[in-house]
């Protein structure tokens, strides 16, 4: 994990924006578009674990 906060933040902010982009245009194909949901969702959930500061 990168120690530096610019770049820890930035990270943070594209694994957001990426993630949000995958959950808003999974395709309505059932099991492709679960699966990329749960990337998206993943990659959101990454995302907010950088953010948070110890």
């Amino acid at each position: 994990m990168p120690r530096n906060r610019r770049t820890k933040r930035f990270l943070s902010v594209l694994l957001l924006i990426l993630g949000g982009m995958m959950m808003f245009l999974a395709p309505e194909n059932i099991w492709i578009g679960a699966i990329l949901f749960m990337l998206g969702l993943a990659l959101e959930i990454a995302g907010l674990v950088l953010r948070r500061d110890k």
